[in-house]
This record gives structure tokens, sequence and C-alpha cells, in this order.
């Protein structure tokens, strides 16, 4: 029997259920396996308690330990210090786990530490390896590389778990490449691609399911967070210039009011609905009834919603970013936001950049 725990900052709980989605299935499906158990400790990063008890008091209030799709869940809390760059994130994280895991070895003599994100859960499971005497594997997924891994507070920390870790998973081909640019050793990173349930995320009968959104005619889907660096006001521009042709946002996060306001300033708030939180459970039906999945990330490893949207017969329109190439294979998988179609090893493709928003633009118009 293997005995795997599982570490990760990223795990839905009851405040956030759509947030590390992909992790709890990852995680869910190995737990299923032959002869592997899986204990979960899915740390909760808050600001002192003085101040989280006023500004995170949902996540406060989440409980230390239950059950969570079935695999047994810990919820310690560890101290994030604001206006710190994340410096001081890994070691206040490993100081809370070491009590954690010393009781979850009682009855729990775990065989590996597995890692889902590289930071800051990375550098404190090497330490915690260290402690208890066990491999770690870490899994790169994204921003975890491409801000951690170059932030000036964290960079170092991030290379140095990526050296020392017995194990390196990074989602696609390109994400290895970027971990390889900062440092850590290509040969020890296996490519582990984002996976999912091909039972649920599935072609539907479109027009009915539009017709359950209150769509009758072109629908543009746009799912991820509601963040700068997912480019959500690039598909609106776009949209904007598309008669008749509607937008649904799914997603939460800080720019749900600007976006707002961007749809109204363009005159076409009547076109673009902002969904907030979209349960995962529905967005088969929402990507299915979608003519077009367009996401602006201006950077990204391999994102869920590309492959879901593929995998429900929806074609996408993505910039050259992360492992785009490793997903828009062909021209009925979608479009590369030069107006360029994209296949592996295509010559003269660029990285994704606010500069490109212009040809972003043309590229989701010509759609």
């Amino acid at each position: 029997m293997l005995r795997v725990l599982t570490l990760s900052t990223l795990f839905p709980d009851a405040s956030r259920p759509n947030f590390g989605q992909f992790v709890a299935k990852q995680t869910a499906a190995l737990a299923a396996q032959p002869d592997v158990a899986v204990r979960v400790v899915a740390p909760v990063g808050l600001p002192p308690w003085a101040l989280a008890r006023f500004t995170h008091p949902a996540l406060a209030a989440l409980p230390n330990h239950e059950t969570w799709a079935d695999l047994d869940v810990r919820r310690p809390r560890f101290t994030t210090l604001p206006g710190t760059g994340g410096r001081w994130h890994a070691a206040a994280l490993t100081r809370a786990l070491v009590p954690v895991l010393d009781a979850v070895r009682r009855d729990f003599a775990f065989d590996v530490i597995d890692a889902s994100f590289f930071f800051p859960d990375g550098p404190a499971a090497v330490a915690l390896g260290r402690r208890y005497g066990v491999p770690v594997s870490i899994k790169a997924r994204g921003a975890d590389i491409h801000h951690w891994g170059h932030a000036p507070a964290t960079a170092a920390q991030v290379r140095g778990a990526g050296a020392a870790a017995d194990g390196l998973l990074a989602v696609c081909g390109a994400m290895r490449d970027d971990m390889a640019a900062i440092g850590m050793p290509a040969a020890r990173i296996r490519v582990h691609h984002t996976g999912i349930d091909a039972d649920r995320f599935r072609p539907g009968d479109r027009a009915a399911l539009k017709a359950g959104l209150g769509v009758d005619g072109p629908l543009v889907v746009s799912l991820g967070a509601l963040i700068p660096r997912k480019g959500h006001d690039i598909v609106i521009d776009a949209v904007a210039r598309l008669p008749a042709v509607a937008l649904r946002i799914a997603g939460e996060g800080p720019e749900a009011a600007r976006l707002a306001a961007h749809a109204a300033r363009l005159g076409v708030a009547d076109r673009v609905t902002l969904l907030g939180g979209v349960a995962h459970d529905a967005l088969p039906d929402l990507l299915a009834a979608a003519d077009v999945m367009a996401l602006a990330s201006s950077s990204e490893g391999l994102a869920n919603a590309w492959v879901e949207s593929i995998a429900c017969g929806t074609p996408i329109v993505i910039p050259d970013a992360g492992g785009a190439r490793e997903v828009v294979t062909r021209p009925a998988a979608g479009r590369e936001g030069s107006g360029r179609w994209v296949s592996p090893g295509s010559d003269g493709a660029q990285r994704a950049s606010p500069a490109r928003a212009q040809a972003w633009r043309r590229s989701i118009c010509v759609i």
C-alpha cells in the first residue's frame, strides 16, 4: 500500500467550492487507485487573526478537519503577512504543518509528500520531507512558476524547491520548459497533462442548451477568474464588434465591477453577462452551449477551461501561452490569438502580451 500525503493550498472548501477543483479531482482519482491511500492537508493562508476575522471571515470559520468529496482533509491555518511579497509564506507554512503532520503520522505513516502547487507548498514540502525522511514530488501549474518563480521575494525559494525535490511534474511541455528556464533540472521534470472527466464534459444539444440560457444567437463563453491576467476585457472588446453575439463570463474575482462598467461603456451591457461563480457540475452545459470559448490570458500553464471546452465540442480562441500548442493542434479545436492556426512546432508564433490585444480582438472577430 502506497500512502500519499497530498499537500495543496489549492483545494476547494465551503466558501470557495470552485477553487482548486482540478486538484481535488486529481487527488480523488489517485485515491481510487488500488493499493493507494491518500490523506489531504489543504492549508489556509490568512493574515494575523485579528485582521483575518474581518477580511476573510468565511475562510477563518472553516473546520480544521473534515471529509470533502470522500477525502480526509485537514485545513490548518498559516499566517501570511501582507506587504511582504510572500517572502515568509513558506516558512510560516512549514511551522504550521509540523504539529499537524506529527499527528497524521501516528496512524498514517505516509510514504511520500505530493505537493500540488509550487509555492508556498513546494518549499514547505521539501523541508517536511527532510523532517520525516520521505521523498517529495512537486507539480507546477502556472502562476506558481510564472509569478512566484520570478518574484524577487520568492524566486530563490521556488528554484531551491525544484532543485531539492525528488520528483517534478509539469502540466504541459511548455511549463516544463519554463521550469527549466529558471534553473530547474529538466531531465527530472515529467509532463502530466491536465485531465478531464469525459463522462461529464461532452457535446450536448447546443440549441437546447442556448435556449436554456435565454440565448437565441451566437454565444461566446469566457471562463476564468476575474483578474487582469485572464484578459476578459479583451474578449468584451471583441464581442462589442460582433452584432448580436452574446457573451457569458463565468468566474469570480476583484475585476467584476470594472468589467461590468467596461461593457456598459461600450454599449454592450445587454449582451455581456457576468455569471459569477458557476458550480463545476454546471460547467459542461455552459461550455457545450457556446459556439466559442474565448480566454485571452496573458499567461497559463494548461488551462482546464481549454480542454473542458474542446471535450464539449466547443472550439477555443486562446493566445499562444503556456501549453496552447499542446491543446489546439488542428483547426477544429480552435484558433490562436494572432489569427494563425496553432499546430505543434509551427514557426513564428509569439507569446501573449498586452501589445497583442488588438490582434486578439481581430482574431475573435473572424470566428
